[in-house]
């Protein structure tokens, strides 16, 4: 290989049209999924605190949201609830009238072509704000199980195109999958939220979607930050239980997992750019600290860039906004 002075790689770095020409990733409105969160109510847009930008949407509130979504040209939303009222067993989560259950038929009447992913948990519907059932203080799995597959065959009911596991129990996604199956939704995808990590970073999502741990945390079912084998591990199970899609959260903290996945692993693989990977950026370019929209941009670069798909992303509507003003 040539070495200096033949080769001078800043040759194609001189001007705008070279760096485009000679870019390796590139970011599109295509690329992301739009979380949301729905309340009941009416009229309600609650501004959720540490994640400016972000808003707890009534159901009449959805559709001007929804609306700009496909403007914008991003494909899909992932569904977060705030039920009514919340119990031991998480009950609203599969009821068929339940929050997120009306917010999909309302998504779907407004928007069919827009594709609507239900995140498939319990822990914004217990009044222990754990992911599943208890037993003797502790999360019990197999017990949860059951009560996850219901929802998401009642999530699959009311008109969503994909459900996302993201409890992190052992062989959700293979209960899911059956549970479907035997309901006739043999066609509906599953994203399973595989590598899911007991971050730090999900501190104003706990806001957002009320979802905190009254008691204890979530290191006995979500994945010990310092592991990257046991997340492959973790995607192998879920394959062979059926996922159609893989997931690693948080993005940032976490690319080398996500190139890690992309190397051992064929199928899609989603990448989850959390609350607080966001709120981050969002004070920092408040205080004029950085350059917001800037950084944005480097982050979801990143995370594509090390080998994501499709990037789940509060970011995504003004990131879309910029690439297409780029445009």
């Amino acid at each position: 290989m040539s070495s200096f002075p033949n080769t001078r790689l800043r040759r194609l770095r001189g001007s705008p049209a070279l760096r485009n020409i000679a870019q390796e990733t590139r970011l599109s409105a295509s690329d992301f999924i739009y979380p949301l969160f729905v309340t009941h109510g009416r009229n309600v847009q609650a501004e959720i605190e540490p994640m400016p930008g972000m808003y707890q949407l009534s159901l009449d509130r959805l559709l001007p949201e929804i609306g700009a979504l496909v403007e914008l040209g991003i494909p899909g939303v992932l569904l977060f609830g705030i039920p009514r009222r919340k119990d031991a067993v998480g009950s609203e989560a599969y009821e068929p009238n339940g929050i997120v259950q009306e917010a999909i038929r309302v998504i779907k009447q407004a928007a069919p072509e827009l594709l609507v992913i239900a995140d498939v948990c319990l822990c914004e519907y217990t009044d222990h704000g754990h992911c599943g059932v208890m037993s003797n203080g502790t999360v019990d799995n197999d017990r949860s199980l059951e009560l996850l597959a219901k929802t998401a065959v009642c999530q699959a009911e009311a008109g969503a195109d994909m459900v996302g596991p993201s409890a992190m129990m052992d062989g959700q996604v293979g209960a899911i999958r059956a549970a479907l199956d035997a309901e006739g939704y043999v066609d509906t995808p599953i994203m399973a939220y595989s590598a899911k990590y007991s971050s730090g970073f999900y501190g104003p999502f706990r806001v957002a979607a009320e979802s905190a741990p009254q008691f204890g945390d979530r290191r006995g079912y979500q994945m010990d930050p310092p592991n990257a084998r046991e997340a492959l591990r973790e995607i192998e199970m879920d394959v062979a239980e059926g996922a159609d899609v893989v997931m690693v959260k948080p993005a940032l903290a976490y690319l080398d997992v996500i190139a890690r996945a992309r190397q051992a692993f064929s199928l899609p693989i989603a990448a989850y750019n959390v609350s607080g990977e966001y709120a981050m950026v969002k004070a920092a370019a408040e205080k004029e600290w950085i350059d917001g929209r800037r950084v944005t941009m480097e982050i979801l670069t990143a995370i594509k860039r090390a080998g994501a798909d499709m990037v789940i992303s509060y970011h995504a509507k003004e990131a879309a906004r910029w690439l297409s003003a780029a445009d």
